[in-house]
Parts: structure tokens; sequence; C-alpha cells
């Protein structure tokens, strides 16, 4: 089997009783898969962020153990000559989100999310790839058409008809309210603005200066997210520089992307495209040393860790140490004494905080609670909840749409209803999506909340 992803990180299988159970063949994919020691703690189910899909449907065939198990039989080759075209696999990773939950709590941190997106990869090699996936994943690409896209969408969310028709056509939930672009796309400040921490500081400029990347969520349809982080900065004193494209990239009128929608979906080819044009429009701030900072939990946290299996050499390692969440940069900034941040009180009382599972996968939360806790007198809360069950595309599509809501009415929605009147912070763009619907609130991004703060 050719792989899709480098597993070179995960040493080849070898002999003895710490591996007993190693599929035979496979290689490194193989022994991914084999961390898994089946000691049943996917099975448990008390609040925390390991695996959502079993905890809403009770069914242990939708933990990562029992994952794991159908997934060696596949490596072993009881599922004959193409074992990820069996329905069998299929099935077994259907209702995975790709969450990360068992790779935080499982005793070998068995990273079923990756795994996935080889399994996927696989079957799209064997199979080809639905005319459902080629479109979620390609929405970075077709926002470029963003009237015709925003309409569609607009027109669609607004015709009981169109959904349906859509449903049937291509699978897309007829009673999910799909995102809609902004009237207008995030546009980066004149360079006159974004060259005043540089005047502010002249003699610290080139050390304070940010790489801040806009994300296609922020970019297209939440354009205030990336704006207000843009403010918080400057006001730090920061020189913040947006990131463009690189001068001889081949599509430079396009923004950049992570290739997140295209890795999930297990396109990989098309995931290493954009991340190398990520790397060429980088390679100057990684030369220099400048933290590169972005918003959305699932592209930033992307750079840090799947990126690495996309074989693209030492840049994607030293872009993984460069790379911040907006709350990790400013709290590490804070912890430095370097952040010059000027914060007032704000009302509302206390706000409820849910985290991005990714974020709670590598123990992102405790910066976005440094970071809250700069805010003068500001009370808040962190809602005790795993995946929220949007999970990018996977609430969206007809057959999972039912058990994303389950999703978030384990503890999500529930522990939002039991405050009705309180504020709701969430990083994520799909969770604040799930939020939206499950409770008709508006959650806000963290940027927009110190932006309210400033001084």
């Amino acid at each position: 089997m050719k792989h899709q992803l480098d597993w070179s990180s995960y040493e080849t299988a070898g002999q003895g009783d710490a591996y007993a159970g190693i599929p035979a063949t496979g290689g490194d994919f193989a022994k991914a898969v084999a961390v898994c020691i089946s000691d049943r703690s996917c099975l448990k189910k008390p609040k925390g962020v390991m695996c959502p899909s079993f905890r809403a449907t009770d069914d242990p065939a939708h933990s990562p153990g029992e994952r794991v198990k159908v997934l060696k039989a596949a490596l072993n080759g009881e599922f004959g000559d193409a074992p990820f075209a069996d329905p069998r696999v299929k099935d077994a990773l259907d209702l995975c989100v790709g969450c990360k939950g068992c790779k935080r709590e499982c005793a070998n941190q068995v990273d079923m999310a990756a795994i996935k997106i080889e399994v996927l990869a696989q079957r799209n090699a064997a199979l080809g790839t639905s005319r459902r996936d080629r479109l979620f994943a390609g929405l970075p690409r077709l926002l470029g058409e963003r009237r015709w896209v925003a309409s569609l969408v607009r027109w669609r969310n607004r015709s009981p008809w169109l959904a349906r028709l859509g449903e049937r056509w291509l699978g897309i939930a007829a009673g999910r309210v799909l995102p809609e672009p902004a009237a207008a796309p995030y546009a980066a400040p004149p360079a006159a603005a974004a060259a005043t921490a540089s005047e502010l500081y002249p003699a610290l400029a080139d050390d304070r200066h940010v790489i801040l990347f806009v994300d296609t969520f922020a970019r297209h349809f939440e354009p205030e997210v990336a704006a207000a982080a843009h403010a918080v900065l400057s006001a730090a004193g920061y020189q913040v520089e947006v990131l463009s494209p690189a001068a001889d990239d081949a599509e430079s009128a396009r923004p950049l992307c992570c290739g997140r929608t295209w890795l999930s979906l297990g396109q990989v080819e098309a995931a290493r495209f954009e991340a190398r044009r990520m790397q060429a429009a980088l390679r100057p701030a990684l030369e220099k040393g400048w933290p590169v900072v972005g918003l959305e939990p699932s592209c930033i946290l992307s750079l840090r860790d799947d990126h690495l299996k996309l074989g693209l050499g030492a840049e994607a390692e030293a872009l993984a140490r460069q790379v911040y969440l907006f709350e990790e940069f400013i709290a590490r900034e804070n912890d430095r004494k370097r952040l010059r941040l000027a914060l007032k009180p704000i009302a509302g009382g206390k706000t409820l905080v849910h985290g991005h599972c990714h974020q709670k996968a590598v123990g992102a939360m405790k910066s976005l609670r440094k970071v809250l806790r700069l805010i003068p007198d500001f009370d808040f809360e962190f809602v005790e909840a795993s995946c929220c069950g949007m999970a990018g595309n996977f609430g969206l599509e007809a057959e999972h749409a039912e058990l994303s809501r389950r999703m978030a009415e384990l503890d999500l929605l529930p522990a939002l209803r039991a405050a009705p009147d309180a504020p709701i912070l969430a990083n994520g763009f799909s969770c604040r999506h799930q939020i939206r619907e499950g409770v008709a609130r508006e959650p806000i991004h963290v940027a927009l909340l110190l932006q309210a703060a400033l001084a």
C-alpha cells in the first residue's frame, strides 16, 4: 500500500509482546493504528472530550478501539486486495468527526482523525471522490466566485424546494441552514495603517513583527473577526502584516488557505498543494523568526499537526514551531512581559466559553483562560463538553445531521440553555454555526471580545 500521508514519525512495527496484534502489512501506517492497546478507556462515558460519536450513539462500534479492530483486519488482508474500498471500513469510520479527543485521552494517543484522512484518501483512490466531498473540500476555491456562491446559498436557505433538491443531488441536509458569506470579504488595512506599530516602537519594529494568517472562514464569512484581531494586535504595539501569496505564486490572485477542507476529506494532494503555497508565502517570516498568528483552531492546529504528515520537510516543522492561535500568542507575550495592551471591563455578566475540540485535544484552552483573565473583572465559565457535533461539513451532511445535533445535546446546548442570557464565546467557526442553530444566540470569537475591551 502506498501511503498518502507521511507516517515516518511512527516506528515500523517491531517484535515481541509489546507489539502483539500489530497488522502484518501496512508499515508505518499500521503502527499508527496499532498504538491502540485495547484498554477500553474509549468506552467510558464521563464528561470530557473522548469520542462524541460513541457517547451519542452508545454503540461500541463507533468507539476508537472498535474502529482499530476493523482497521487491523483490513491491514491484515482479511477484507481482500482493496480493503479500504470495503464497506466495513467505511462504516467503522463514518461517524468519526476528527475531533482528536482520542489523541488526548487514549493511553497511547491513537490519532483516529489522522488515520481517517489516510483511509479516506485510500478510498478516494479506489472508488473516486463524491460530488459532495469535492464541493465541500473546494469551498476555498469556490468562494473566489463569491457573488454567485453567496446568492446560491442565500436562495437555498430561503427556498425549501431548493434545499430538498440539494439533499437529493448532493446529500446536503435540507433541514440545515448553510453559513452565508459576508457582504464583502476581509480586506487588510492600507499599508500606512499597518505601519503604526513600527512608528510607535521604531527600535523594536522587527522584534514586534507579526504575520496574521486570515483563513477562508474569517476572510469570507466573518471578516469582522480578522479585523478585530488586526486591531487588537496593533493596539498592543505589534507591526501586523496580513499574509498574502508569494510573488511567484501561480495563483497569486487567490487568497492562501491551509488546505484543511481538502485534508479532512482525504484529498491529500490538493491539501499538499495549498500547504506548499503557504510555505512559499511564509518563507521570509520563517527565516526571520516572525510569529505567525491565526484565528481558526482547526486551521492553525493542522499546521502544527496534520501538516507534518504531508511530507513537506523542514519548513513545515519550522512553521509548526512558529504558528500560534491568536489567544496563544497574546498569552505568550503576556507571560514574557512584552504585552502592551490596555483593557477595560466590559458589561454582560458571566460569559460561557465553549472550546474547539482541537484546542481541548492539544491542551490549548489554558491560553484562552489566561487571556480572558487579562480583562478586568471579567467573569467567565468554561462549558465542559466534547465536540459540538458540527465538525466542519459533518453536521451538514444528510446522513449525519441528526447525530450532529445529538452530539451538541450531550452537554453543550443544555449548558447554554441553562443560562439563557449569558454571552457565549466560541473560537471555532463550525462551533459558532452549531450554537446559532441550536440556541438561536450569537457567539463571538475572542478577538472580538478583546476588541470590545480595548481601553
